[in-house]
């Protein structure tokens, strides 16, 4: 669907010239009465009607006994009806030529037959084209245009000009912040339901549309249409829009049995995970980091190069933020001489001048003013990506306005954003709070929400800063020869494994086929000792637990008396290749397909631990070489490429090199392979080199591409 039409198709939902409420009430605490109320608080701005046979007027609201008594039809309407009327009401909406519907009732029945009554519903959604939000959803808040379509209620003072969207899969997770959270102004709120028609995705693509978003908060169950989700990522991306997620329900890839160590230590939540870095989108772990992510996005300020520099009035608490700023992987400013000059100038004695910065000495009539000044130093550096002043808050939790004022010469000093974070204790609906947030310097809860907020500050701008590096082309000559195969749901074994790798780039060890003992001495002379024989009877996938591989051979003897043994126990066929020797690290690469996403590419530390170590990472394909480091450097045993002790670092840049040929050969063919295992890829000071492969082709007979990916993203 283009943006043209999405926009025009929720329009009449979102946005709509007139409402009818049916099952309008007077009777308190009904969805039908605190709908209509809704609506009045927001001042919806159309024409509003309700509809109930037992009632002139509700809440002021004329009203009439049925949609076909309305003075005209309506483009809009709300079903506030249980679920033992609404399939009639929806019956009765789609006759009376509505182009847009809310449903908010779960759509079970106690003794329903099948087909069930949300099947029913969905189908006539369906075969109607009828624009819905739901159902067993809390509706929407367009506070841009000051429409509220939402059964509950919620706090009188939201404003219109927000710039914060928020759509979530969980009512509660939509209601759980903006009822109580005053710091952030929302311009559209939507509690998605079961999507029977609109998906997540197409609201956010709606919401991109809308000149004042800033940032797009999604509380995230599953995506219902991925190829759209995907879409909206890219366009958030293209619009410079971050988008905080936090995504809930980890939950297997699938209830298959996988035959590669890549299959089998995959989770669903590892496709999203590479979805998500694909596009840049941050991650949150909770609806506190969610909230205060959102406010720290929302601020006008420009996030600078480097790292966060803090002001504190407690020793101890410094201490605190440099403990979990390291556990949550936030950087802290290093700053430069020159500032360490100035803050020795500003600071009473025995003051450590560093960043974080405990700057509260003997207190007395010029602190606040060595507080203002420190900060506005801190901030100026040019290590510094943005500051803030982490102090608790006054008796009755109240806020010191000298804080305010830290923040405002911080800012001036530097242009950059500067954040008021309290270790404990809310602020949401304090007025001051609320006051100086809306002036551009959030007033935050929490040291852990606050810097997850920075770490996904710091991510999205280096996001942003990423260079596309062009990629390699995929051999055309070598997809050609190769899809069919696969498409057929082949299993290639280690030497046609090799072969396919090959054809793309890929550095795999030499290998012979041998079907006996003359292939065997010629193969041998071909390729030199030391050698290494394995197994390639067909259907031994783990060579090693049936003992079908004979390493480190040195002499003819040796050859044959290993093969005679091999021959006998598991069969004729083998494989013979040179024997990898080197001094380096055990890496993998592999691949797994995910039911929405499509490929994924799995990269990180190998051997024959890889599935209880699970020190890997995963990846939407093609990505460049320069994406492959960028992951290599995630990894829990990253050092160990260093070299440790006598051990030389090893080529992290050969390998980048190979995790690239592979995205592409997984971004080509990923439609008609459902596994790739390459363990181990051997990775030496000079280089690397595989040594084994297993490769499984659809068993599906090939996948249509669900999100195509192109090589062009960074």
């Amino acid at each position: 669907m283009s943006d043209s039409m999405s926009k025009s198709r929720l329009k009449p939902l979102l946005c709509p010239d007139s409402i009818a409420v049916v099952g309008a009430s007077e009777r308190p605490g009904s969805v039908g009465r605190r709908t209509v109320e809704n609506l009045l608080q927001g001042r919806f701005e159309g024409r509003l009607y309700a509809v109930n046979p037992g009632y002139e007027t509700v809440r002021g609201v004329p009203c009439f006994p049925t949609l076909d008594a309305l003075p005209e039809a309506v483009e809009h309407v709300v079903l506030t009806l249980g679920d033992a009327n609404v399939e009639a009401g929806l019956d009765a909406a789609i006759a009376h030529g509505a182009r847009a519907a809310t449903m908010m009732s779960g759509l079970v029945l106690e003794h329903d037959e099948p087909p069930l009554l949300r099947e029913r519903v969905a189908q006539k959604i369906a075969d109607s084209g009828l624009t819905v939000c739901g159902a067993n959803g809390m509706g929407f808040y367009n506070f841009a245009d000051g429409i509220w379509v939402c059964g509950f209620d919620t706090r009188s003072n939201h404003v219109r000009g927000g710039n914060v969207t928020l759509i979530s899969h969980s009512g509660s997770g939509m209601s759980g912040i903006i009822d109580c959270e005053e710091r952030i102004d929302f311009n559209l709120a939507v509690s998605t339901g079961q999507e029977l028609s609109v998906t997540m995705d197409q609201y956010m693509d709606w919401a991109l549309d809308r000149p004042e978003t800033r940032v797009v908060g999604l509380f995230m169950e599953t995506a219902r249409r991925p190829a759209g989700m995907a879409a909206a990522f890219a366009k958030a991306q293209r619009k410079g829009i971050p988008v905080v997620v936090l995504k809930v329900g980890r939950t297997e890839l699938s209830a298959r049995l996988a035959v590669s160590h890549s299959g089998a230590i995959a989770g669903r939540d590892d496709a999203y995970q590479a979805l998500f870095d694909r596009y840049g989108v941050q991650r949150v772990k909770d609806m506190d980091e969610l909230a205060t992510t959102l406010m720290m996005f929302a601020q006008p300020h420009p996030v600078a190069a480097g790292g966060l520099v803090s002001i504190h009035d407690s020793g101890g608490e410094r201490q605190l933020l440099i403990d979990l700023a390291e556990d949550m992987e936030v950087a802290l400013a290093a700053i430069t001489p020159d500032t360490v000059n100035r803050l020795q100038e500003l600071l009473d004695p025995g003051l450590p001048p560093v960043n974080p910065l405990d700057a509260w000495g003997a207190g007395g009539p010029g602190a606040n003013a060595i507080m203002r000044e420190s900060l506005a130093a801190l901030m100026a550096d040019p290590h510094a990506a943005f500051g803030a002043v982490v102090h608790d808050r006054a008796p009755h939790g109240a806020l010191y306005e000298e804080y305010f004022d830290y923040m405002r010469a911080g800012h001036a000093a530097s242009g950059k954003p500067a954040f008021l974070v309290s270790n404990r204790q809310g602020s949401g609906t304090d007025g001051a709070a609320v006051s100086v947030t809306r002036e551009g310097f959030p007033v935050l809860d929490g040291l852990r929400s606050f810097l997850a907020g920075a770490r996904c500050l710091m991510d999205y701008r280096d996001f942003k800063n990423r260079q596309a590096l062009a990629i390699e082309s995929a051999n055309l000559e070598a997809l050609s020869k190769w899809r069919p195969r696969l498409a057929r749901g082949a299993i290639l074994e280690e030497y046609d494994a090799g072969q396919l790798l090959r054809d793309f780039g890929f550095p795999m060890n030499p290998a012979e086929l041998v079907n006996d003992e003359a292939g065997l001495s010629h193969a041998a002379s071909r390729l030199g000792y030391p050698l290494v024989l394995k197994t390639a009877e067909p259907g031994i996938l783990h060579k090693t637990d049936r003992g079908g591989v004979i390493l480190n051979i040195r002499a003819a003897d040796e050859l044959a008396a290993g093969y005679a043994d091999l021959a006998r126990r598991l069969g004729p066929k083998a494989m013979v290749a040179p024997m990898v020797k080197v001094t380096g690290a055990e890496m993998v690469l592999g691949l797994v397909h995910d039911e929405q996403f499509g490929p994924l590419v799995m990269l990180g530390f190998g051997g024959v631990n890889v599935e209880t170590i699970r020190d890997v990472v995963y990846a939407l394909p093609p990505f460049d070489r320069a994406n492959a480091k960028r992951m290599v450097g995630s990894l829990r045993q990253r050092p160990l490429l260093d070299g440790l002790r006598d051990r030389p670092a090893v080529d992290i840049d050969a390998f980048c090199l190979a995790a690239e040929r592979f995205s592409v050969l997984a971004a080509e063919l990923g439609d008609v392979i459902d596994e790739i295992d390459i363990n181990p890829v051997l990775v030496h000071p000079a280089g690397c080199v595989a040594v084994d492969a297993l490769v499984v082709g659809s068993r599906n007979g090939g996948r249509s591409g669900i999100v195509k990916q192109t090589p062009n993203i960074p």
